[in-house]
């Protein structure tokens, strides 16, 4: 008898770690309408804690009138699952246009209770805003080779005056000379860095180990910005490398943890999280290719930082878009534009707890590219 209850309570603790790592929010509603269960996403969703969830009814939780509350009826009475998609369920709890796409199933072992899961959008959305992201990468692309040619020139001889001015200035009139001189330097700076966008040389790829990748950007910040901050660790060994460039990877990955760092600031618990994982089903068409080509692998960087507003989050790609008093709103787009020409996806998923960076990459093989591949590569 002991050894049954022990085995009940195993299998009850086995659940909830399970349902704790599906990166999708999950509540089960009782006959009465009380939320019984909520995983950590859910508690993200509902920005609120299992424990006060609990205390709630649905109907409290959920906007007057949404179909959510319809569906969940109607799988009390049919017994059967019903999917819904692009369900509006926006609140000033829950924020502002947010659409989910809607699992209810009955739980036959608590007659009356249901299970509820979210997904805030389909990969289609995030396919659609990705290809925004590329659009926006492709008009800075214009805009730098533009400034290049039109702007460092005439900067080059507005320099050049400057030091002649200074050769006879007075002391005063030297310290303007060299504001000047100083203020071109940081404008031909900017625009240098701008320039990468302008760069339309095919990229070299090769199969990366992305571990080696992160243990290198790990050792930079820790080194570096990320001195005081702890850096946790949660890899899939068994990936198959990734098809990419190692030096454009590390650029990608430490301008995502330098962003982590400074989203979480002076925080003494303060934590980034890098991790990797095998989630194969995504296929997309990447330049290059005449088939279709799957994203398996997907690598996120987490910080427990304040989050980022919900008016910057649809355009944190877009460049010159920044909260920093001093960026310039390039990385970010930078990023983008970088994963794109590797024919990933990278999506920013943000809560008042924290924000994950996640990319989802090709896989190498020794034919990565090709109308009979699928791109998973082998797992080891």
């Amino acid at each position: 008898m002991n050894a049954t209850v022990t085995q009940s309570t195993d299998m009850a603790d086995a659940a909830h770690i399970v349902l704790n790592t599906i990166r999708r929010p999950v509540i089960m509603v009782d006959a009465e309408g009380f939320i019984t269960f909520a995983n950590a996403d859910a508690e993200d969703f509902f920005r609120s804690s299992a424990t006060m969830l609990a205390r709630n009814t649905l109907p409290k939780l959920i906007p007057f009138g949404s179909p959510l509350l319809t569906l969940v009826d109607q799988v009390r009475e049919r017994r059967a699952p019903v999917n819904e998609y692009r369900v509006d369920v926006s609140s000033p709890r829950l924020g502002i246009e947010k659409v989910v796409d809607l699992y209810v199933a009955p739980v036959s072992e608590f007659p009356g209770s249901v299970v509820v899961m979210f997904q805030e959008r389909s990969m289609a959305d995030k396919i659609d805003r990705q290809m925004t992201h590329r659009g926006a990468a492709r008009s800075v692309t214009g805009l730098a080779a533009m400034l290049a040619h039109e702007i460092k020139n005439p900067l080059s001889g507005i320099r050049g005056a400057a030091q002649l001015l200074e050769l006879s200035a007075s002391d005063e009139d030297r310290a303007l000379t060299r504001l000047i001189t100083d203020e071109t330097d940081r404008i031909v700076s900017l625009v240098d860095r701008m320039e990468v966008f302008s760069d339309e040389r095919p990229i070299d790829r090769y199969p990366v180990n992305i571990h080696v990748v992160l243990d290198h950007v790990k050792a930079i910040a820790k080194n570096g910005f990320a001195k005081r901050i702890k850096i946790l660790e949660d890899y899939d060994p068994s990936l198959p490398p990734v098809f990419a460039n190692r030096d454009q990877l590390i650029q990608v990955f430490l301008n995502l943890v330098k962003n982590a760092a400074e989203a979480i600031g002076g925080d003494p618990q303060g934590e980034i999280t890098l991790s990797t994982a095998f989630r194969p089903g995504i296929r997309v068409s990447v330049p290059g290719s005449q088939g279709r080509v799957s994203l398996p692998l997907e690598f996120c960087v987490r910080d427990n930082g304040s989050g980022v507003s919900e008016d910057i989050l649809p355009i944190l790609f877009d460049p010159f878009i920044t909260t920093k008093p001093n960026g310039s709103g390039l990385g970010l787009a930078l990023v983008a534009k970088i994963v794109g020409e590797h024919g990933g996806i990278i999506e920013c998923d943000s809560t008042p707890r924290g924000t994950t960076f996640r990319i989802l990459m090709p896989a190498w093989k020794e034919t990565p590219f090709g109308t009979d591949d699928d791109g998973e590569g082998d797992r080891k």
